[in-house]
Order: C-alpha cells, then sequence, then structure tokens
C-alpha cells in the first residue's frame, strides 16, 4: 500500500507541531517580553537536513519584528536541542527561522478591499439619491 505523505511531508509536520510546542512552553520561559508566535509553516529539504521555520509575532511593527527574529536566530541551537530530545530522528534538521508577513499582508489587503466596498456603496447612494430629485 502506498503511503499517502513522502516523508519530507512527514517530518515538517512533526517539526511544526514540535517547534510550536518548544516556542510557546520552553522558550517563552527562557526570553522575557515574548509576544504571542505562531509558526505557519515549516519546509523541510529533501535531505532532511535543513527546516525553514516561518514564523509570525501578533501586534508587532517591522522594527520589533527584526529584534524577535534576531532572538529566534540567537537561541536556535538551544531550540534545535529541545527538538532533538522530542523528534525520533537520527539527524535532526538544522533550524532556519523566517518572518511571515502573510498574516499582516492579507489583514491590510481585506482592509483595503472593506474600504473600497463602502466607498462604492457611498457613491452609488448618493447617484440614487440624485436621480430620484
Amino acid at each position: 500500500m502506498a503511503r499517502e505523505f513522502s516523508r519530507t511531508d512527514r517530518v515538517s509536520q512533526q517539526v511544526h507541531k514540535e517547534i510550536a510546542s518548544i516556542l510557546q512552553n520552553e522558550y517563552k520561559h527562557k526570553v522575557a517580553d515574548l509576544p504571542f508566535i505562531t509558526v505557519s509553516g515549516v519546509e523541510v529539504s529533501r535531505d532532511l537536513a535543513h527546516a525553514k521555520v516561518y514564523v509570525t509575532f501578533y501586534g508587532q511593527d517591522d522594527a520589533q519584528t527584526k529584534e524577535l527574529m534576531k532572538q529566534l536566530d540567537e537561541h536556535k541551537g538551544f531550540i534545535r536541542s529541545i527538538l532533538a530530545k522530542k523528534l525520533r530522528m537520527r539527524a535532526v534538521p538544522a533550524v532556519h527561522f523566517h518572518s511571515d508577513s502573510s498574516l499582516s499582508e492579507g489583514l491590510r489587503i481585506s482592509s483595503l478591499v472593506s474600504q473600497t466596498i463602502a466607498e462604492d456603496d457611498k457613491k452609488r447612494n448618493e447617484s440614487n439619491e440624485s436621480n430620484e430629485e
């Protein structure tokens, strides 16, 4: 029977789950004043040597996000050591953190669409009122 997912997909899901748990539990105790972090995705290379971890910080501007990304990069050895204890693998992938701005960009685009719809409705109502007169 064929497997539904490739090994890289299964490892990616496991790394995603474990890193999210590590950031939520162990890492928050090590670093003070840490905002809410979400692991939005993980891509593992085909040779399982590297893992790109995409994280989102809620309620932070660009300067704060860069500072938090710098903190994550400084502590990636600590995070990888905990990950090694949790995964049942011979070689644990090297962790590379990347900022994921897709959520904030999606919210910005959504607000622009809502604003445009509201302006169109306002113009339509004004034109209907002028036509009735």
